[in-house]
């Protein structure tokens, strides 16, 4: 997979708006760049870290209570942090403040909990062909995929529902992409579609079916066709 931008992004929801908000500005560090209109009823407040966006999506309407992702644990290299502060925020997804260097970690990581550490190596190596720096750990440019092997993690996710939900990669054609990672083992889970002026989307699902989002954004490389 060629990204466009050399760091992977990770996206929540929720349905109480203003203590998250409180918490990822305030006690987590991390700036709100712009909100951005989905669709009626959702809204979604982009936050930068480190070149990563942190996207707060809310839900005017009650999300299902649908089971957790395999989304586990999202880690911020920072200046200043002697050791790693385990934090959750109020709906109790885990983000960890880490010395830059700890487990590799020098911008993001993103930890997932998998059924199959074997079945998970081989989609992050072969159908999005990102290199692997150290066994089940992935390199996407800055950013770090980090797979921890869990007999029980969730299955089967759903999108919609509380938490943690996906994680996105930018691309240069995310049809071509799209297009490979099926090829090579992927499960689709939303054809390609755009989304007005502002990006053309895929979404496909690795092994225990977490959402990873394909997007080709206007803003980065400038064309959707």
């Amino acid at each position: 997979m060629q990204l466009a931008k050399p760091r992977v992004d990770i996206g929540l929801a929720t349905n109480d708006l203003g203590p998250m908000l409180a918490f990822w500005q305030g006690e987590a560090g991390v700036p709100l760049d712009h909100v951005l209109p989905i669709r009626r009823g959702q809204d979604q407040h982009r936050h930068d870290v480190l070149g990563s966006v942190l996207k707060i999506n809310h839900h005017a309407n009650p999300l299902p209570a649908n089971p957790p992702s395999g989304y586990r644990e999202l880690l911020i290299a920072r200046e200043g942090v002697t050791a790693p502060q385990a934090l959750a925020d109020p709906e109790g997804n885990r983000v960890s403040l880490v010395p830059p260097g700890h487990e590799g970690v020098t911008q993001i990581g993103v930890r997932i909990g998998v059924r199959d550490l074997a079945a998970h190596r081989r989609f992050y190596a072969e159908a999005l062909g990102l290199p692997e720096d150290r066994e089940g750990v992935f390199r996407a440019g800055e950013s770090l995929i980090l797979l921890e092997a869990d007999p029980a993690a969730p299955s089967d996710a759903q999108m919609q529902g509380p938490g943690w939900r996906y994680i996105t990669f930018q691309v240069f054609k995310v049809d071509e992409e799209h297009a490979a990672v099926l090829a090579k083992g992927g499960r689709e889970a939303l054809a390609p579609v755009t989304l007005g002026t502002t990006a053309r989307i895929s979404m496909v699902r690795d092994p225990d079916g977490n959402w990873i989002e394909l997007s080709q954004r206007a803003s980065i490389v400038g064309a959707l066709d």
